[in-house]
């Protein structure tokens, strides 16, 4: 292979052959020009790994408009003076060319840790954010390349969701944790990205609304699912956990509610004791079921739990005309009508599950009112 004094007059004067002809640059050891049969003219650089002693070549560039030649051997002198480092030019462009992409890093996430580790409710969302979310803005980005401005763009973008918003940045969070653990980046870039402010809601049923809700519940044609409703109401149950009870998690006799950990939202086993009320309507609907499937609510197929009754559900709460008022919030009607019985606030979170104190706090303020009544009651005794 021949050797030139390069430089741009050179490179443009020297004029294809019948075989491609690599010249070596005479001023920068490792640095050269290959002319190929068709004219084609690219830079290269060739050096030896200094820890392995094996030999890399790396191409530059075309010639051209977009590469010139000062240009060139601006990289290239780049590129050698990396290798007298001890670094490997070529081995770190293949390891950036196949680093994972963000839509690797989400099926990685979901096979090694939700699918493994998390509530199927809790993995089916995940997927939704991921492929509706994620992966649509995010997923063509090697994970290593993502920044801070990206993942606040993305969570800015979903201002008018804040809930959703605030969801989409934990799960990317956990993922870039993981990625760390994994070798994949060095930081978290979702980190001091400020969360949207999430108002809690405080919605509960009066007792005028819930004679409405009951009524309606008697009414519907659908007493399956009317049972799912009134059982959640005297458990305070997420529905979650309604819909996929076994009756072997149930021991009548002693009135108790065994939920098993993978059903639970903090993942642990809860003993549930349960209100006579409760119990006299288990009994009923084992007596109607006939036990013919291990699930209290079984779907179209016995072997499988009902899924969600959203449908079923804006038909009762239009019935009862009742407004602006979610499944879930029959757990806060619940609690709410313990605590303004005179039930400590200590005990309605037990019977909720919550391992957090803070979050039964939502209820202190009906802690007042048998206070109240009972300083109502001395009052007018004085007053008669």
């Amino acid at each position: 292979m021949p050797k030139l004094k390069l430089s741009k007059s050179v490179t443009d004067k020297l004029q294809p052959g019948e075989k491609d002809v690599l010249y070596w640059d005479a001023g920068l050891p490792g640095f050269g020009l290959r002319v190929k049969s068709n004219g084609t003219k690219s830079y290269v650089v060739q050096y030896r790994n200094r820890q392995t002693g094996r030999s890399r070549r790396k191409t530059i560039g075309r010639h051209g408009p977009l590469m010139s030649f000062a240009q060139a051997r601006d990289i290239a002198s780049g590129y050698l003076a990396d290798v007298i480092r001890g670094g490997d030019p070529v081995a770190q462009s293949k390891a950036l060319r196949d680093a994972p992409t963000m839509e690797e890093l989400s099926e990685q996430y979901l096979v090694t840790h939700a699918i493994p580790k998390k509530r199927p409710k809790s993995v089916v969302n995940d997927k939704s954010m991921l492929s509706r979310l994620i992966v649509p803005k995010l997923g063509k980005l090697k994970v290593a390349e993502v920044t801070h401005k990206d993942v606040q763009s993305l969570h800015n973008a979903l201002c008018d969701t804040p809930y959703q918003a605030n969801r989409v940045l934990a799960l990317l969070s956990k993922m870039f944790e993981l990625s760390i653990r994994w070798g994949w980046r060095p930081n978290n870039p979702a980190r001091g990205v400020d969360k949207y402010t999430e108002e809690k809601r405080h919605r509960w049923l009066s007792g005028d609304e819930l004679d409405r809700l009951l009524s309606a519940l008697d009414a519907h044609p659908n007493q399956l699912a009317a049972n799912a409703i009134r059982l959640q109401l005297l458990t305070g149950s997420r529905i979650g956990e309604v819909l996929s009870a076994q009756w072997s998690d149930f021991d009548l006799d002693r009135g108790t509610w065994i939920k098993p950990s993978h059903h639970t939202k903090q993942k642990r086993t809860e003993h549930l004791p349960l209100s006579g009320s409760a119990v006299r309507l288990l009994v009923r609907m084992a007596t109607a079921s006939g036990e013919k499937s291990k699930y209290l609510f079984p779907g179209k197929s016995t072997a499988k739990p009902l899924v969600d009754l959203k449908r079923f559900w804006r038909t009762v709460i239009r019935n009862a005309a009742i407004d602006d008022y979610r499944i879930h919030d029959n757990r806060h009607t619940h609690a709410s009508h313990l605590v303004s019985g005179g039930t400590s606030l200590a005990i309605v979170g037990k019977l909720l599950g919550h391992t957090n104190p803070l979050t039964t706090q939502r209820y202190a303020h009906l802690a007042d009112d048998p206070l109240r009544k009972a300083a109502e009651a001395f009052g007018e005794k004085i007053e008669s």
